[in-house]
This record gives C-alpha cells, structure tokens and sequence, in this order.
C-alpha cells in the first residue's frame, strides 16, 4: 500500500512510499481510510519539532474508514463497520490511568501517528477498543474531525464545564478554536473568539458560527471589549487554543476573580512567563488538558450527529493521498482551516 513516511528526524525528511499492509491479529481491526485530517502535530512532526514521534513512521492520527479485517479478539466492529477511531494503540494497561479509561495519561502509552504507523495511507491498523461506529448521518469527512473534537469536549465537558449562563473567551480561532466555538454556541453560552490580524478570515468564520463578539487583538483594546460586555466583571472562562503566551498573559486579568483558564493549546516552550499575579490574587484556576479520552467520544459523535458542528465551513479543503505535500504546505502557509487527505478517492464507498 502507498504510505506518507517520515523515514528520520529532522526537517521534512517525508515521502510517500510502498509499505507493506498491517497484519490483523488479537484485538486489532484493520481499516481502509476516507480521510485523514493534518493536525499542528503532524505539522510539528514535518518540521522536526515533535520529539515524541519515532522513525520510521507513518504519519496520521485523524481518521475515518471502513473495517475491512477484524483479529479473532475483536468484538466490538466488524468488516464493513463505518467507524472513526481514538487515537491509542498501546498502553500499558495497569497503571491507575488505564484502570480508570485515561488512556491519554498513561506514561507508556503509544498513539497511532506518533509511535504507531497512522493514517495517512490506504490502511490503517488500530485497536476493537478505540473503534467508534459511525451514526449513519455522519459522514466520513465529519469522522475524520472526531479526534480533534473530543479533544475540545475533554477540555469543555470533562476538565473546564461550562452553562449557558458563562461567558466564554475563546482564543485562537483554529480548528480547535472553532470547534470549541461550536460547542459552546450547541447549548448557547455567551462567547467571545480572539485572533490577530492574519486571522481576520477566520474570526469571519467564527462569526458566522455564532460567535457573539470577534476581536482582532492587534487593532482592538481586547480589556475594553471585555468589560463592556461583562458590566466590568469580566468572563467566567477562557479557553485559551492558541497557546501563545502573550494570548494568555492578556486575559488572565480579564477573567472573574474565582473563574477558571482552560489551558488547550500547546506551548512552543515547556517553561515560560505567566502572569502569576493574576492567578493568584483573582484566585484563578488554571487547568491543563492532554488529548482526550474514551469518556470524550460519544459526546463528539452525538454531537457531530446533531447537526452541531458545521462541515463545510471546518473542511475548507481535501488533497488525495498523492499530494500529500501540497496538503502539507497548504496548512503551513496558513491558507487553509482544515485540511484533509483522501487516502482511497477512487473508492466511491469513502467519498463521503
């Protein structure tokens, strides 16, 4: 089968090559791939800066597809399943995380597209446990967002809960961004979507999915904005997706003494300076959030289901598998919001 490999560290270093299809065994189930969406992971992965990933591999880890080969110890799909899957391959599976289902916490855990060949092939092997079996008005292109989705869920339903009554602040209005967006809006929270000025398309975007107030922080007072729509109290939460450390110095002043900072994006840095004061003297809760876990896909399918996330305006462009690179540089350049690659477009089954 074709495969976009990373064969070593480093700058790029990736070329699509044939590679042997993944032998079925235990619990494992084989699928053929729709679509794989590029994340800032594999982003970071192309330009050398992730160091968790090994090499050789193949790169991809949001996906959807149709079981074709199930291993005698799978019980959960079989051939023909439409399914999306969860992104663990591996874990330990005696530590007090994996006893609990919070794979993502395990210390040995092995992700697909990271330590694990993933999806940005024709097929991909994957674990019984990790499938989820598609409602039948969800399409592939849906599914294939399914993983990043149930990562904002983690960070909304399970680390940082919200009601309508909150008043959000959201920054960053990439995918994650707006997915958090759309959540937020699916049970009608008061919401406020932060960008700069190279995201004045995408703080579009976000207005059109019901965001109350966009705001380009480098030609507006983001405080003044803030206050006026709080009566000066300022937001219960913020959501912060861009993991810009200045994005997150700038509101931690801007949220209600006693709210909470979602911390969802990552850092380019594992230290960095933060506005300490603020968490303090507010008595602030500032809570990370890694991945997701099985607790958090059921709520991204219903709600992919429900008609709450919108496709066309989150999928704004699809690459087949042989021009992988083109989906690559597309994304880095920053022309698109998500990207997906077709790893089988001439199966009319996948298509949609």
């Amino acid at each position: 089968m074709e495969a976009v490999v990373k064969s070593e560290a480093g700058y790029d270093n990736m070329s699509i090559q044939e590679v042997p299809v993944p032998e079925v065994t235990g619990d494992r189930v084989l699928l053929k791939v729709a679509y794989t969406g590029i994340c800032g992971t594999d982003i970071h992965t192309f330009k050398g800066q992730y160091a968790n990933a090994v090499t050789p591999l193949v790169l991809g880890h949001e996906f959807s597809g149709k079981v074709v080969a199930v291993g005698p110890d799978a019980t959960k799909v079989k051939p023909g399943d439409r399914v999306t899957s969860e992104t663990t391959f591996n874990t330990c599976g005696k530590c007090v995380y994996c006893k609990a289902g919070e794979y993502n916490l395990c210390e040995n855990r092995e992700g697909i597209g990271t330590k694990a060949n993933g999806s940005m092939a024709n097929y991909v092997l994957t674990r019984d446990e990790s499938c989820h079996i598609l409602p039948d008005n969800v399409s592939y292109k849906m599914a294939a967002m399914s993983e990043p989705l149930a990562s904002c869920v983690h960070a909304m339903y399970q680390k940082t809960p919200f009601t309508l009554h909150d008043t959000l602040l959201i920054m960053g209005p990439g995918p994650m961004g707006l997915l958090s967006l759309q959540i937020a809006k699916e049970i009608g929270a008061f919401t406020i979507v932060t960008g700069i000025t190279k995201d004045q398309e995408r703080l579009d975007i976000a207005k059109e999915l019901g965001a109350d107030i966009i705001v380009n922080t480098q030609t507006e007072d983001l405080a003044k904005v803030i206050m006026d729509a709080t009566d000066g109290v300022g937001v219960t939460k913020v959501y912060d997706c861009s993991g810009a450390v200045p994005a997150v110095n700038a509101a931690l002043p801007l949220i209600r003494k006693g709210g909470t900072f979602q911390q969802v994006g990552l850092f380019a840095k594992p230290m960095n300076e933060l506005d300490e004061r603020s968490i303090i003297q507010h008595e602030i809760s500032y809570v990370g959030s890694r991945s997701q876990n099985p607790y958090d896909w059921p709520i991204a399918l219903h709600l992919e289901s429900k008609g709450a996330i919108n496709q066309e305006k989150m999928v704004t462009k699809v690459f087949d598998l042989e021009h992988w690179r083109d989906a690559f540089e597309a994304m880095m350049a920053g022309q698109e919001l998500k990207v997906l690659i077709a790893s089988n477009p001439d199966d009319p089954d996948l298509a949609n």
